[in-house]
């Protein structure tokens, strides 16, 4: 992974970190439900965004060093296997 690449999922990282705490103090103060969920909602958009982030970089980067050392059918089955599992 590149250094432009980490700093960028770094910095969304320390953004869902503060999203949390605010969910946090939110439930302290007994703030609405429907502005809990809200932001529930608004993390669980931007830990996706992560993991896809993440999903393109291992596809760009590390499935492409594979190419040398297996077949392309093999690639594309890790690639699969890769993507069932962040899906679910």
């Amino acid at each position: 992974m590149g250094n432009e690449e980490k700093q960028k999922i770094i910095r969304r990282l320390r953004r869902i970190e503060g999203q949390l705490k605010g969910i946090q103090r939110m439930v302290e103060k007994e703030s609405s439900c429907v502005e809990i969920l809200i932001q529930i909602a608004a993390v669980r958009a931007a830990v996706n965004k992560v993991g896809t982030l993440i999903f393109e970089n291992h596809a760009r980067t590390c499935l492409t060093g594979s190419l040398e050392e297996k077949s392309k059918d093999e690639v594309i089955e890790d690639l699969m296997k890769v993507l069932t599992g962040f899906i679910k």
